[in-house]
This record gives C-alpha cells, structure tokens and sequence, in this order.
C-alpha cells in the first residue's frame, strides 16, 4: 500500500476512545467525521444504558479551551543532545531527562510510550500566590478562531483569550494549565500504572476533583498526608501548614498497592529462626484477633485442628466466647504442608505479630453474626495448646498508611541536595528522595518506567538510580523541565552557581536538573563499586571454607549480583523540544515539484536528524532505542523496529534494486514499513519505489506500505 502522510505538523495524542467509537458505532459519524450524539443515543435502548441530564463535575473558564490543548497539535520538533549522548555512561542509556515544555513533550511520547509508563509522579506548581505561578502559552488565536475551534460564543472567547494571554494565576487558569497535561499523561500509563500529584492546600479541592474527571474516581486510592518539617502560611487569619497532599489515582482497577518493608519495632519482631534457610520470622496467632475476632462463620472458619496430644483445639476468645480461625481449612492444610504451623503452651511467653498489621488475612467471608458464649458450654472446646503461624521476614510487608511521618520533610530534600552542590542551596524546599523511593517501593516492579514530567531538581531520577543499587534493579526514568530562566534577583545563588560554576551563560532551572542527575549519578557509582567490593570479599571468604553448606550456591548469588551491579544504567539521554522550521506549513495534495512552497535547500543535516527522531517516536519507538544505519550501495537509509526511513537525497534505482536485494537475502531484515521524506526524493524515485514495492515478490512474502511523509 501506497499513501502520502502530513505528520511533521500533525502530531498529537490520540483520542483512542473515538478511535473506539469509530469501531463500533461507524453510523454515528457524519462524513465530515463528526461524532453524532443524539443518533448515537437513539442506537442504544433505555435498558442498556441511562442518559442523565444532570450530573456532578468541575467546570471553569477555560475548560473547552484547555480540552483543545489536549488535542492540538505539537508545534515542535525533538532534537538530540548528540554531544552528551555520545559519552560512554549514556550511549545505551534507557533513562531520559527532555528539556521544553511538558505539554510538548508528552504530545511527542504519547506513541512511543502509549501504557509503556508504571509510575508518575508530579510536583506540580501550587499556586500559593508567591510560588510565581502564572498561565503561559504560546497558542496565538483570534476571538473568531477560538469561536469556531471549541463552540463558545464570543464573550467567552475573549475572556478565556484575555486570561491566556495576561498571565493569570486565577483557579481557572491553574485548571486549564493542569487538565491537558494529566489527560495526556493517562495514555502514558499501563493498566497497571498509578499517578501521585503532590499538592498543598491552594489547589487541593479544585485537584481532586479534576483527577475525578480524568481517571475516573472509582480509581481514586487516597491521599497521602506528607509532613514537610516545616510550617508556611502563618497569617494572623489563617491555619499554618505543616504537610502537603498526595493525590494517588490509578489508570484501572488492575494496579496493585504494594507494602512497606518492615523497620523498627516492628522489624524486631522478627526474632526466631530455625536455620532452615529461610530466615527469621515471627509467629501470629492462628485465631483471628483484632476487630473481627467475633466474627465468625462456623461452616469456613471454625473448624477443629489436631494439637500434638491429639486433642481437638477450637478458637476460643480470651474472655471464653467462640471466635474463628483466620483461614478455612484449605489453606490451614497448607500451612500445615509447609510445616508453618508452631504449637505453644499456654502460659508460654510469646512476642505476637500485631494483627493490625497482617496483610495476609483471608478476606473471603463477609457477612458474620456475634457469637458469644451465651448457651454453649466453651469447657468442652478449651485446650491448653495455642496454633500459630510462621511469618517469614522476607515474605512481610506493612500495609501503607494515609499518614507519612516517619520519612524527614523538606530539609532533609534540601540537605541531600546541598551536599551534592558543594553546599549550596539552589532549590527552596525540594523533595526527598525517601519520599519519591516510598512511591516506587509500594507502586513499581523492578524493570518498570517512571515518568516526571515537573522534574524541578531532578529528584526522581536520583530516587530511581539510587533504589536500583540498593535493590538490584533495573527501573528507567524520564523526567520533561522547562528551561525556566532563573531569576538573578530571587534566585541570586542559584543563577551564580549557574553561570560561573557551570558555564551557562542564560542559566535555567534545567541546568541544575542536569547537573543534578549527573553528580548524583557519580555519587551512586561510588555506593555501587562499594557493594561490589563487598561482595568480592564474600566470595574469597566463602572459598576458604571447604564444608559449608550451601556454599556454591552462595557464590553463584553474589555473582549474579555482582554482574546487575556492573551494569547498572546510571547514564541519561537529553532530548528538547525545538520548534518546526517556519514556513513548513506545506499541505501534501498541494504539493507541484514545479512550485516548492517551502525552501529545502535551508535544511542542514542536523535539521533532517530531528525529522528523523521525531517521525521515529511518533511511530512508536522509543526515544532511547538508536535506528540502525543501513548501507544501499552508498546511500545510508535508517531501519527500526521493522520500519526504514528513506531521508536523504540521491536515491536512484540502483539503492533500490540494493534495497529489495536486501529484504530477500538478510534474515533480520524486515521492514514492514518504507518512509521517504517527500522533500528529499525525486517523484520519478517516489513511484519508483511505490510500484516495485507494490508489485515485488519478495521471498519472505512480506507486505510492505510505503508511506511517503511531509
């Protein structure tokens, strides 16, 4: 298949819910492709479905305009950082920190990475009045354009153009600045993935529920209370603030809320071990304690167990009422199976599990009745054993809590980031990176994706690089800032720092985002190095020893971490935003090689690589995958994914009898796809290619489309 493409101008996210629509209800499009509602309506009886006319939501100025933004195209391009991408540590690097504006930024992911993402996490502006919010776009629509693009009469036009354009830090502004941000971020995350928004108390009402809107709010999982160590806000009229908000949302009912390791008390409970090989554990009750110990179900959970002098032992509360077991009697079974079960004497001093905190209770049954010791004689079910259940300490975790104040607030953020900046303060209360790593430990696997697309001092990334040594991981990150001009006055340090230290002569807040990530990775590699030595010393030690059990096992564990730790990925690529050359406004039907609307002979090589990475992400492969450079008797073409880009000029039949030559005789090379830049190559290649490709047999008795792009 032959067809023409106007991509460059046309980038943005798709609506894969029309996308949908257009599947299964065809008929209710119009031929201008206009989704009608009234006919769709009609298709569906009242049965089926409910249409209410009134319904709770948000709405503000602003709102049709800022749904607008969501759908608009990218007006830019992606460009390489080509200098510092071609340094050793970040050559195969799959983190990546892109310099521009977010919204850009997550128009150009939204292919590439459509539900690739596990975990996001924004500290957005809060709007406080003196964090120096204000709205900014560079959208340039008249009151009548406005008009007709999102159905507003022209009063509302002008109003919501009048707080576009002025500045504004208005609620309605800050809503019109976060909605198409968030939605486009939903595409990002798999089924599995969550979003946490960090917010204090300005915007906290209006946030929650624009988030209802976006992600639905069955999807809501709850606010995390986090204290910040420091109280702002105190006015003679008003509450201090000592912690901020963090809103979790999941995409879909599939995410799963992950525990917290163990520490402290807690963590000390922890005290028997049998040396089977397993490890420490503690022991928990078998009957069930706590607010359900009165509840009961005699047919699933109040059963007889053997005790080993062969009696039968029965839940019995502490006070003689009937209460019930914790499991049914299958998975008892299995306890029992896996020798998890330790009787105990009564009298005998036993340090119990807390109850509250056992994640691993059944939760099976759901409707009990009280059951108390009224007309039942408990002397015949009393027996001087106790069950109890192992728990081993690797298997134990600590249900999360709204409530966070065990990790240290913004002064520790603060800390951490002066001691990587030779004690300077260049960022007025980041975050910690405990906190970030909280996230990632009860939300992400090992190898997942984190995104931050506020990235600010480049938290989340030293998070990330940091739990992977500790834990042996492999997660990537990619963070989106702004190259926000940082201001000589207010940030006085900072710019300084920013200027004279690191030679940047407009000194922006992504400079420091980059010269966080790079110190705090050399700082990780030193940690990194350290464990490996640690490990080699094990090693030796274990060799020396002749009759230890378990010892080449041992040694085959501490290799196979030494070699994750060897290669862990504490590299980064940079990539930025960079806008469409002016006048590439070039409509493709339009296109008369006699009359060439936009000038090619401007375009250097440099220009032909950002068309180049930006068609390649929009076509859905990664930004930190390289193309491969494929040689057609002297022309170089580039092939990915099972897609050759066509971008130079010169191709003349002889590359393309090399081309089919290929296909037929290189086993791994496969294109499904052919992409010619319009521009570049001659109509005469164009048809060329189109015909032979439409016609060819190729021996692999692939189909092959041939796209030729603008």
């Amino acid at each position: 298949m032959s067809k023409e493409q106007k991509v460059t101008n046309d980038i943005k996210v798709l609506n894969k819910d029309l996308k949908l629509l257009r599947i299964h209800f065809p008929h209710c499009f119009d031929k201008d492709g206009n989704f009608q509602l009234e006919k769709f309506k009609n298709n569906l009886t009242e049965k089926e479905i409910n249409f209410s006319s009134e319904s709770y939501g948000l709405d503000w100025l602003g709102k049709s305009y800022a749904r607008l933004l969501a759908s608009d195209p990218a007006t830019t391009l992606l460009k390489a950082d080509e200098t510092h991408n071609a340094k050793p540590e970040n050559t195969n690097s799959g983190n990546l920190l892109i310099k521009g504006d977010n919204i850009e930024v997550l128009k150009h992911l939204a292919n590439a990475y459509y539900e690739q993402v596990k975990m996001i996490y924004i500290d957005p502006p809060y709007n406080t009045g003196s964090d120096g919010f204000t709205y900014q776009d560079d959208r340039k629509f008249t009151v009548k354009e406005l008009q007709q693009l999102i159905g507003v009469d022209a009063e509302k036009s002008k109003r919501i153009l009048d707080f576009t354009q002025s500045k504004s830090n208005s609620h309605s502004a800050w809503l019109t600045f976060m909605y198409p941000r968030l939605y486009i971020a939903k595409q990002l995350l798999k089924d599995e993935g969550v979003i946490y928004v960090s917010i204090d108390d300005s915007e906290v009402a209006q946030l929650k529920i624009l988030l209802d809107e976006i992600f639905g709010e069955e999807n809501f999982r709850g606010i995390i209370i986090r204290a910040t160590g420091t109280t702002t806000g105190q006015e003679a009229l008003k509450i201090g603030s000592s912690y901020d908000s963090c809103l979790c949302y999941s995409k879909t009912a599939k995410f799963q809320l992950k525990g917290i390791p163990l520490k402290g008390k807690d963590l000390n409970r922890f005290n028997n071990d049998d040396n089977d090989g397993k490890g420490k554990y503690a022991l928990l009750q078998l009957r069930k304690t706590g607010n359900a110990d009165r509840k009961e179900d005699r047919e699933g959970m109040f059963f007889p167990i053997t005790a080993p002098d062969g009696s039968q032992v029965f839940p019995i509360g502490p006070t003689d009422y009937l209460s019930r077991w914790r499991t049914g009697k299958d998975k008892f079974q299995k306890f029992l199976d896996e020798g998890l079960i330790v009787w105990k004497e009564n009298g005998e001093d036993i340090e119990e599990f807390d109850d509250e905190d056992d994640e691993n209770e059944d939760d099976e049954i759901t409707d009990y009745s009280s059951v108390t010791n009224e007309n039942v004689d408990i002397s015949k079910y009393k027996s001087k054993w106790k069950p109890y259940v192992k728990y081993y300490l690797s298997e134990r975790t600590k249900q999360v809590s709204n409530l966070w104040t065990d990790i240290d607030g913004n002064k520790k953020g603060s800390i951490e980031l002066k001691q990587l900046f030779d004690k300077k303060k260049l960022f007025e209360n980041p975050k910690p990176t405990d906190f970030v790593k909280r996230l990632i430990t009860i939300s992400c696997s090992s190898d997942d994706i984190i995104l931050d697309f506020f990235a600010g001092s480049g938290t989340t990334a030293d998070a990330v690089l940091n739990m992977n040594v500790d834990d042996l991981a492999k997660r990537n990150f990619i963070l989106v800032q702004i190259p926000e001009r940082i201001d000589p006055k207010k940030s006085k340090t900072t710019y300084n720092y920013v200027k004279n230290e690191l030679g940047i002569e407009v000194p922006t807040i992504f400079d420091v985002t980059k010269e966080r990530i790079i110190r705090a990775s050399k700082r990780i590699e030193i940690n990194a190095n350290s464990k490996i030595a640690e490990r080699e010393k094990e090693i030796t030690e274990l060799e020396t020893k002749l009759d230890l059990d378990g010892k080449d096992e041992k040694i085959k564990k501490l290799k196979a971490e030494i070699k994750v730790l060897h290669s862990q990925d504490l590299g980064f690529k940079i990539y930025e935003t960079t806008p469409i050359w002016e006048d590439y406004d070039f409509e493709a039907e339009q296109f008369d090689s006699s009359q060439t609307l936009f000038d090619v002979g401007k375009l250097t090589e440099g220009d032909i690589k950002d068309l180049l990475i930006t068609w390649k992400t929009y076509d859905g492969i990664a930004l930190t995958k390289e193309l491969e450079t494929i040689d057609l008797s002297g022309y170089t073409a580039y092939y990915g994914s099972n897609k050759l880009y066509l971008m130079n000029k010169g191709f003349s039949t002889d590359h393309l009898k090399s081309l089919l030559e290929k296909i037929d005789t290189e086993k791994h090379f496969e294109p499904k796809s052919i992409i010619a830049f319009g521009y570049h190559l001659e109509s005469k290649s164009l048809r060329e290619i189109s015909e032979n490709v439409k016609t060819y047999n190729n021996k692999k008795k692939s189909d092959i489309d041939f796209l030729t792009r603008y």
